[in-house]
């Protein structure tokens, strides 16, 4: 029989155990505080109706895709490209049943049928929360708070969630003439950081900007200092935008709702340059980054948009969000060497019966563990007690219980610290006690 090679297509990451564990950590990480602010957990099918999923229509998306029609049948299925629109659909189809503001959070992989690259899946997890049917700066500030409560737990270093708002960009733009042009203006600015000076200039003036006009953008957009400084200097510019200055209150409002959560102030800054190029955004955007690894990029980003699902239902229904690309961020954090996992198994100890005669103790010994909240796994190979011990090290075992005539005899066990090598012969409600103090 011939054999295949075994290979996945490419764009589609599987992880080794260690790495899958370490994955899950932070997966759970997400679920949990997502959870802790009270956000419903939604999932929706990998799958949705073509007609529905691309209702929009037009621009790359259609290119991006994955999309099936099944033999015999003439509806179409595409797999789901982002957790947005999925919401929508759900939101939109369930409104009646749903209670409003809608909070919730969904943790899944999409699918983009775009050119593989490094960091840059086809397949990937994201982990979206939102909240639907609530205008309120208060809401806007709970999702920084939920960012710094995620990536404190990471331990991926100091980051800082830039915020602004895109009510205070157009609101700008109107007193300064170049409302007309102000989504293009958006995602030129967007760019800032990624061009030079000079480049930027260019850019600007293509869209027919005057040089005035020009230095005006670049200065507004370099503002810099303290939140309340930026505030206080956006109240003393002279706009006449009734948009302008209720984005400026919003995002006030916005700064003090976070010091009532306790969110620490050098997490979260005002930044004017922040646009998030994305058409639908209309209120606060964030966009959070790595201080001690900037080449990474955003690694949670979002903002407030005027209405889900328009596409959908008449139903108008303003909404704010963040989602974090956990699979694009896990393989930049590996590559920098910020992950790298020793634990292959979730167990914390491997029991060790030394022979088949201890092997029922063995298993008794395991189920209290177990019952105790200690993850625990049995060894049954009884082969060489070196290799036996080699095996537990390379899993990455905190503890083994190593199980043997004078043991299972006196219903003790030998608990051994693998960190150290230390051993010590106690009954199992010790060796349970002394694990849980040290887990």
């Amino acid at each position: 029989m011939n054999k295949v090679q075994p290979r996945r297509p490419s764009g589609f990451p599987e992880y080794l155990p260690g790495e899958q564990i370490e994955f899950n950590r932070l997966l759970g990480i997400i679920r949990t505080t997502y959870e802790r602010y009270g956000f419903t957990p939604l999932d929706t099918p990998d799958l949705e109706l073509t007609s529905v999923l691309l209702a929009k229509g037009g621009g790359e998306t259609e290119q991006q895709v994955y999309s099936f029609t099944r033999e015999g049948s003439d509806t179409s299925l595409t797999l789901r490209y982002d957790l947005t629109v999925p919401l929508a659909r759900y939101v939109a189809e369930h409104q009646s049943d749903i209670v409003f503001p809608f909070s919730r959070y969904h943790i899944g992989k999409v699918h983009r049928a775009e050119r593989a690259q490094a960091g840059r899946a086809r397949e990937f997890y994201q982990c979206d929360v939102d909240t639907i049917g609530s205008t309120s700066p208060a809401v806007d500030a709970q999702f920084p708070a939920v960012i710094n409560e995620i990536f404190e737990q990471f331990g991926f270093g100091e980051f800082v969630v830039r915020i602004n708002n895109r009510q205070i960009l157009n609101g700008f733009f109107e007193g300064i003439g170049v409302a007309g042009q102000s989504a293009q203006v958006l995602r030129t600015i967007d760019k800032m950081e990624k061009i030079s000076g000079d480049a930027l200039v260019e850019e600007l003036a293509k869209l027919g900007l005057t040089t005035e006009q020009v230095e005006k953008v670049i200065a507004f957009t370099s503002m810099q200092g303290s939140n309340d400084e930026l505030v206080a200097a956006l109240r003393g510019l002279d706009v006449a935008s009734e948009l302008f200055n209720d984005g400026v209150d919003r995002l006030e409002k916005v700064i003090h709702a976070l010091r009532d959560m306790k969110v620490p102030e050098h997490r979260v800054k005002i930044d004017l340059k922040i646009a998030r190029g994305l058409d639908y955004y209309t209120g606060i955007v964030y966009e959070t980054v790595l201080v001690d690894y900037p080449q990474v990029g955003s690694v949670c980003s979002g903002g407030r948009y005027d209405d889900l699902a328009s596409y959908y239902t008449s139903l108008t229904l303003p909404g704010v969000g963040i989602s974090i690309g956990l699979t694009r961020l896990f393989y930049a954090m590996r590559e920098l060497g910020m992950i790298q996992p020793t634990q292959k198994s979730p167990a914390a100890v491997v029991i060790m019966p030394i022979d088949e005669e201890r092997q029922a103790y063995a298993f008794d010994v395991a189920s209290q563990l177990r019952a105790a909240g200690i993850n625990t796994l049995v060894n049954t190979e009884f082969g060489k007690f070196g290799d036996r011990m080699r095996y537990a090290d390379r899993m990455g075992f905190r503890f083994a219980v190593v199980i043997g005539e004078d043991e299972a005899a006196s219903d003790k066990v030998t608990l051994k610290t693998m960190a150290d090598g230390t051993s010590e012969q106690v009954d199992v409600a010790g060796a349970i006690s002394a694990i849980l103090s040290r887990l």
